[in-house]
């Protein structure tokens, strides 16, 4: 293995972390669904980790067909660009879209009272909600929202790796086509163990996180999360 490949290695490796650490858009979508739909912690690392692979995997492959087509890097960058927008403003839309269905939720599940009037001519007034948590449990089976990991997944898939492909795989490409796969295969799990650690760390604390009367609201604003990570993408280039 040449001096070159080893410094690719550390590079793509610090590269991977910090690219994750910084782009909130990595873990938050995990964290924020995973605490409104009651995901188990099993549950929701599987979909960080099928969300991650398809991130990585859209960067790898379009570097290998522009390293294998002769394509120039420029080239490359312009359309991780646009990819990039895309996924950005896909993540906002489907997080405001998901946030009006979360407050049309929350809304129908406010607590209000009924007066009952029994024959003998006692009365009594009678607060509940008309989602109680038998029906929340059928509602959450088999509400379309159920496709939700599959469109984070789209979503990701669309959404670069954006240091990928001009520093790392193509300077790797000097060197061997060897080099390029361990260098994309480093950058790859060291992204996807940071995204799946952070959610990790973080999903324990947020399940037990107490919201009270805006317990109802928990869709509303997973979906708000969404739309911030995805403005933040955007406008921030985070």
């Amino acid at each position: 293995m040449s001096s070159d490949i080893i410094i690719l290695t550390w590079t793509a490796a610090g590269i991977g972390l910090i690219h994750t650490l910084t782009g909130p858009d990595h873990y938050l979508p995990f964290i924020v669904m995973g605490r409104a739909r009651h995901w188990s912690l099993v549950r929701t690392l599987a979909i960080t980790a099928l969300c991650g692979v398809g991130h990585v995997l859209g960067s790898v492959v379009l570097g290998f067909i522009g390293i294998g087509a002769g394509i120039a890097v420029h080239q490359l960058v312009d359309i991780e660009s646009v990819r990039g927008e895309i996924a950005a403003w896909g993540l906002i839309a489907f997080g405001l879209v998901y946030m009006v269905w979360g407050l049309r939720r929350g809304y129908r599940k406010r607590p209000h009272s009924h007066l009952h009037v029994h024959p003998a001519g006692d009365m009594h007034v009678h607060k509940h909600t008309h989602t109680g948590e038998h029906t929340h449990i059928h509602e959450e089976a088999q509400h379309p929202t159920r496709i939700t990991p599959w469109v984070l997944f789209i979503i990701f898939v669309l959404g670069p790796c954006e240091p990928l492909i001009p520093l790392l795989m193509f300077p790797a490409a000097q060197s061997s086509l060897a080099g390029v796969a361990l260098i994309a295969g480093i950058f790859g799990l060291v992204t996807i163990t940071t995204m799946l650690g952070v959610v990790a760390l973080v999903h324990a604390g947020i399940q037990r996180l107490p919201l009270g009367n805006l317990e109802r609201y928990a869709h509303a604003l997973a979906g708000g999360t969404l739309a911030f990570s995805g403005l933040a993408v955007a406008l921030l280039g985070l």
